[in-house]
């Protein structure tokens, strides 16, 4: 049977943890010798279908275009997967915010067993996932005749985003069921990268000691990098930065191509939102600070004189 991927996107492009969806779909596909489809429910949203069609490894898009769709909800998305999903047996999510609400609604409602936030695919019935802040990776296998899976996006690198060519199938939107409804939103708008698809970021910790000199030091090194910023819990919990900026298990899991932590300790809970990062860089003026443990390179210094320094350094 084929395996479906639900696409994440804002209804004009597709969201980047949707490729690295296709590629854990792809992997399963080996094993489970059936094609990958795309799901892509939204309101006026052919050109994220098209995109999701240009996609290497995926055969055909089901496009479901509805008014109900529009901003994502949780009850509307998971009707349309479910009146797709017999015809799949394996159905993956990306391990985001919006999967994280629909996956469990699509387990439930199957009677099977949701498979969370994996990283390896071993067969078409295991898979690899952390556990205990990511000290740990258990195997897990499930015996259901159907799966339901999100898939922790840096555990998987992006599929190309061209080179494909599948057709774009027209599907009967799912009916709007009435039980939530959007009322509104507030977007913080930035020039930065989003921090889940940044290629760099630049974090601060606790010992900044405001969100003064947060600014004042961070800032300014995030702008020279063309950066993404983030942030220990200890310094959002401090104030000296804002919630979407906290990396770690309970913020945002990133896995950029530079990830630079200046003045965090490296607590168990940050260390699982950033320690897949392809390069670390540590600065820190506790020797025994745990962030050095997981760092590629690590600088034994002041903050306040060594991130100006880096600064100035950068052409």
């Amino acid at each position: 049977m084929p395996i479906l991927v639900i696409a994440e996107h804002d209804n004009n492009a597709l969201k980047g943890a949707t490729l690295n969806t296709v590629t854990a779909a792809t992997q399963i596909s080996f094993f489970a010798d059936g094609e990958v489809h795309v799901l892509v429910a939204g309101h006026q949203s052919r050109t994220a279908a098209d995109q999701a069609s240009e996609i290497t490894g995926v055969t055909k898009v089901i496009h479901a275009d509805a008014p109900g769709f529009e901003h994502g909800l949780a009850e509307n998305v998971a009707a349309q997967v479910l009146a797709i999903a017999g015809d799949y047996s394996h159905i993956l999510f990306p391990a985001t915010a919006s999967g994280k609400n629909i996956a469990p609604r699509v387990a439930a409602t199957l009677d099977v067993g949701q498979l969370s936030d994996i990283t390896k695919v071993i067969s078409a019935d295991t898979f690899e996932r952390p556990i205990y802040a990511g000290n740990a990776i258990a195997t897990v296998q499930s015996t259901d005749a159907k799966y339901v899976i999100t898939v922790r996006t840096t555990g998987f690198d992006p599929a190309a985003a061209t080179g494909g060519s599948a057709a774009v199938e027209s599907a009967t939107a799912a009916a709007d069921d009435g039980k939530s409804k959007f009322m509104g939103s507030e977007i913080a708008k930035s020039d930065r990268p989003e921090l889940t698809a940044a290629k760099i970021i630049v974090s601060g910790g606790r010992a900044l000691g405001s969100a003064e000199k947060f600014n004042e030091v961070m800032t300014p090194l995030a702008d020279k990098l063309g950066a993404a910023l983030g942030a220990s819990r200890a310094a959002v919990d401090a104030g000296y930065a804002p919630n979407d900026w906290q990396v770690g298990q309970t913020g945002k899991i990133v896995a950029p191509q530079l990830y630079i932590a200046a003045g965090i300790s490296g607590a168990i809970q940050h260390l699982a939102g950033m320690k897949d990062s392809k390069v670390i860089v540590a600065i820190n003026k506790d020797p025994e600070a745990p962030i050095f443990s997981v760092a590629d390179y690590g600088l034994e210094a002041d903050l306040f004189t060594a991130v100006p320094e880096f600064t100035n350094s950068v052409a």
